[in-house]
């Protein structure tokens, strides 16, 4: 399988020019780690790479990054440059026989004086089994493991694994870096992109970060483009039609998408969250599930400071329902500006977690016996009820009575902070507070 620069064993060893058609990206892939564009930080005069070469110590890696950064060229490469002898495999189309066939040549190379660099593309797609399988192979230096994954290694590996591998990230590619494999892949066409500057642009923002999408885009359009054609940006649009944002909905980028909405609603800026709220849209996330998470954010960190957030995030959740796509994603934008946008409180957040930390910790303690009601002479004679003030029958409508558990005393869960609607539940709580105190009940 092709990575950013081709990867292939037929190209590795010559033969692909014999078999046709190569991809751009393979004829583009470098020689040297030095040559690896966008990774400067692992493949720079002064990356972890480099070092770790320079240094004649190569220990057990993973690498992890989205796709087309690279990860399966920087892996062979690493093998010519320490001298070791690369043999790749992939979790997709491997299982427990291919893993015992890998690890068996590879002791057979050891024997031999020969070091095995033991590439794993995906192999987070591995379970935890198989994943165990690697360790007898890592600790007694049978392999050098280098895995790839597109997931969070932190989650999708086993930590016995993760412990005895360094991690490291490979970055997307950003617009430079793109737009040096752009020219090199004119150098090596020997021809411009039929493209003016607008439509170069745009189709740099469709590789959206991975380099062998660019590499495949501008071969679509060396492909498409007629004698002497130059596209402007609705002409590309049209031709190459659009490359969805990488987004996988069970993977990190709709973690890390959903925490930055988040974060950017709890930090009152509406622009940056209407930008990640349409981040997802446009990925192709379930709008009904962006419904649902304004509505947490409406409890969590707007709560009683506006208490109407919740009412409009339902209303806007609703709408979508009843509208559908796209005409109900605006109710969505509505809630969600609004809610940037409102005083901010997580004191009924606070106050439950607090609460229920109470719950657990002390049990199935009685109430009072006089908020208790007594439906039998049985429950009277115990004391069921004995006591019991009726708030609105008492000056202010208030009793100031004790309802905690008498084995814990009263307590305070609640603290609304003097930020919006809060302001006002405060002065009431302190009023009724003052007459506790007043009392003899404080």
């Amino acid at each position: 399988m092709a990575d950013l620069f081709g990867s292939g064993e037929a190209a590795a060893s010559g033969a692909g020019e014999k078999a046709g058609y190569r991809p751009l990206a393979d004829r583009l892939r470098p020689q040297r780690l030095a040559d690896v564009t966008g990774q400067d930080h692992l493949t720079g005069p002064d990356g972890a790479l480099t070092r770790m070469i320079r240094s004649h110590s190569l220990g057990n890696l993973v690498f992890w990054g989205p796709p087309g950064t690279g990860k399966t060229t920087v892996a062979r490469l690493l093998a010519g440059e320490t001298g070791l002898e690369f043999q790749q495999i992939s979790a997709i189309f491997s299982g427990v026989a291919d893993l015992k066939k890998a690890f068996d040549a590879a002791r057979i190379r050891r024997a031999n004086g020969k070091t095995t660099l033991l590439f794993v593309d995906e192999i987070h797609r591995f379970n935890k089994a198989q994943q165990d399988s690697f360790l007898p192979v890592m600790e007694d230096g049978t392999i050098v493991l280098v895995g790839a994954t597109t997931e969070n290694p932190s989650f999708e590996l086993n930590a016995a694994l993760l412990s005895r591998a360094s991690v490291l990230t490979f970055k997307p590619h950003d617009a430079d870096s793109l737009e040096k494999l752009l020219s090199r892949a004119e150098a090596l066409q020997e021809r411009p992109l039929p493209l003016d500057a607008e439509a170069r642009a745009a189709l740099i923002r469709m590789a959206d970060g991975d380099g062998r999408a660019v590499l495949s885009l501008a071969e679509e359009v060396w492909r498409t483009a007629g004698e002497g054609e130059t596209y402007d940006a609705g002409t590309l649009q049209q031709v190459l039609q659009r490359r969805a944002p990488i987004y996988d909905k069970s993977a990190d980028g709709h973690y890390n998408l959903i925490s930055a909405l988040h974060k950017s609603v709890r930090g009152s800026d509406p622009d940056a969250a209407l930008y990640y709220l349409c981040r997802m849209l446009d990925a192709g996330e379930d709008p009904r599930f962006l419904g649902r998470r304004l509505v947490r954010m409406a409890s969590e960190d707007i709560g009683n400071a506006d208490p109407n957030a919740l009412v409009v995030c339902n209303a806007a959740k609703d709408t979508y329902d009843f509208l559908g796509s796209p005409e109900g994603e605006l109710a969505l934008a509505q809630a969600c500006v609004y809610l940037a946008t409102a005083p901010k409180s997580n004191a009924v957040y606070t106050a439950y977690k607090a609460a229920m930390r109470a719950a657990k910790e002390h049990g199935s303690l009685l109430p009072p016996k006089h908020i208790l009601n007594a439906p039998t002479k049985l429950m009277k004679g115990e004391g069921y009820g004995d006591g019991y003030r009726y708030d609105h029958d008492e000056p202010d409508a208030f009793s100031g009575q004790d309802y905690f558990p008498t084995e814990m005393g009263r307590r305070q869960f609640y603290d609304p902070p003097e930020r919006g609607f809060e302001r006002d539940i405060r002065k009431r709580l302190d009023w009724w507070s003052r007459l506790r105190k007043e009392r003899g009940q404080g």
